[in-house]
């Protein structure tokens, strides 16, 4: 079973994070890197800056983001590693990204994390 955790970095990390994976292109605003205690900065993970910019978190293009941002995945060695640190903590591990916080159909249901999140299959037992 995955018991992969999406959040923010600016929630506080918990032991419930497993390996936590920073996926975003910058660092995050106002967080030293001994406070964020991330695992592994994978930044190429997240979205080109071409398609974050073209998409803008407009909902009528959410769609199109998603499968865009999949093409990109699909052809990047940093999201192999993502998946293959996922197989080896069994599923275990927390993405984290600056996103907004989540709201019913807010921003936070569009971010990419989100998108990712059901790219990344159950580890193999």
């Amino acid at each position: 079973m995955v018991t992969l955790k999406i959040k923010r970095v600016y929630d506080a990390p918990s032991e419930a994070d497993g390996y936590r994976v920073l996926v975003d292109r910058l660092w995050p605003r106002g967080i030293s890197k001994d406070d964020l205690k991330v695992d592994i900065w994978l930044r190429d993970v997240a979205p080109s800056d071409e398609l974050r910019k073209w998409f803008g978190h407009d909902p009528a293009k959410w769609q199109g983001f998603r499968s865009k941002y999949t093409q990109e995945l699909n052809s990047n060695k940093e999201f192999e590693k993502l998946l293959d640190l996922v197989r080896e903590r069994k599923g275990h591990a927390g993405i984290l990204g600056t996103g907004h916080r989540a709201q019913p159909g807010g921003r936070a249901q569009r971010a990419h994390r989100k998108a990712a999140e059901g790219l990344i299959p159950e580890p193999e037992r």
